[in-house]
């Protein structure tokens, strides 16, 4: 058994906007308080779609890892690492690659979608295919059984779940597993030894669940166990081999409700964003230039909320009071739309008012930035390292 775990990544992409904030960033706020959580910068991920041209890539990493802490992203909670810099990532890559079947990855929904979408690009390369493998390894390689991911992203998961599947079988039997195991069940002494082989045998004979919960809270009160014994002994009390790599979980979020400068859902490739960090002029500026009502060409023309897509941002930014001002307002043009404006505008520079001050301390002295990552990359590799060692050992590529 290993410990609860989140793992949630971002391709390094430049300055991140209020899109990501509601659709990403609350929620790792919100997960760092509940889990042990990891967050990391995907730069490799990024070079399989700007493989020609990687220019900018740490720099906008630089970027996006300030973003996470404005947010409210807390190293002191959460370890935030760089994943080209912990290269156990690209060695799980290449193993699981070994055993992988060429048909798995063609069957990825988001395979033929984004080929589509990117047109424009030579995207025939393995790394383009193989990127949902590199994201399996990047889940796997923590041991991570919980991801946070939108329902587009589920396949990917189950494609990860497949994959630790296929490992274990083909590794988890470890030669003299049972041997082994039973020389582990001695090591608890002979009373807590007597009460696992209890424990074992209602379940294995009466499928008794509860007697799995107990051998489980048995093994992990004893602590002179080595981690390989406590493992074979999980596997051993169920049936089944040695689990190596941990079939992780989904956690659902909600697609992101925040909606951009004209209406469609806020994103770079649309030109309607408000960056996390963007200065109060520049954000008063774009909120009023927001196309409105097509209806309302003079003040005294009555309009339809419906029809606007400032209306969209006050379903984010206003309490129910603004809102059925602005309703009734606009609906008897008793209002004007710069009116109508405001209190989005307002809310919106509330919600960066800390995260320009949390920005700032990192701006001022960008030697925070690189401790913090380089803290993160350090704790990240440790348990990138104890996967490895498994991994290696259960392949027969321990070569200590």
């Amino acid at each position: 058994m290993y410990a609860e775990r989140v793992l949630s990544g971002m391709r390094p992409t430049g300055s991140l906007h209020l899109g990501h904030y509601h659709g990403v960033l609350k929620n790792w706020v919100k997960l760092q308080h509940e889990y042990p959580c990891l967050f990391f910068v995907a730069d490799w991920h990024a070079l399989t779609t700007q493989y020609d041209d990687p220019r900018g890539i740490e720099r906008s990493s630089r970027d996006m890892v300030i973003d996470w802490l404005a947010a409210g992203v807390d190293p002191s909670q959460a370890t935030i690492f760089v994943q080209s810099q912990v290269p156990e990532h690209a060695e799980l890559h290449l193993l699981l690659s070994m055993m992988t079947p060429l048909g798995w990855l063609e069957r990825v929904p988001t395979y033929k979608d984004q080929q589509e979408k990117l047109s424009t690009k030579d995207l025939t390369t393995y790394g383009f295919l193989g990127y949902p493998l590199l994201m399996s390894a990047d889940i796997l390689i923590y041991r991570a059984d919980k991801v946070p991911v939108g329902e587009d992203q589920i396949p990917h998961v189950e494609f990860t779940r497949e994959l630790a599947r296929r490992f274990n079988h083909m590794y988890g039997r470890e030669p003299g597993f049972e041997e082994k195991a039973k020389e582990a069940v001695k090591k608890l002494g002979s009373k807590k030894a007597r009460l696992y082989e209890d424990l074992r045998k209602r379940f294995q004979e009466r499928g008794d669940a509860e007697a799995v919960e107990r051998a489980h809270a048995l093994l992990e009160e004893v602590q002179n166990l080595s981690h390989a014994d406590r493992e074979r002994l999980f596997g051993y009390l169920e049936g089944s081999g040695k689990m190596i790599l941990v079939e992780p979980g989904y956690l659902l979020t909600e697609e992101s409700k925040m909606p951009g400068l004209d209406g469609q859902k806020m994103s770079k490739s649309y030109g309607n964003t408000i960056t996390l960090r963007e200065d109060a002029a520049s954000v008063t500026q774009k909120v009023r230039r927001m196309p409105t009502d097509p209806a309302r060409v003079r003040r005294t023309d009555a309009g339809d909320p419906e029809r606007c897509p400032v209306w969209q941002l006050h379903q984010v930014y206003s309490d129910d009071a603004c809102r059925e001002w602005v309703g009734q307002g606009c609906r008897s043009a008793g209002i004007g739309c710069l009116d109508c404006k405001q209190p989005v505008i307002d809310g919106i520079l509330k919600e960066q008012a800390p995260m320009r001050e949390r920005a700032q301390l990192y701006l001022d002295d960008p030697t925070l930035v690189r401790n913090i990552i380089a803290d993160g990359n350090e704790r990240a590799r440790k348990l990138a390292q104890e996967t490895m060692r498994d991994v290696r050992e259960a392949m027969g590529l321990d070569y200590s």
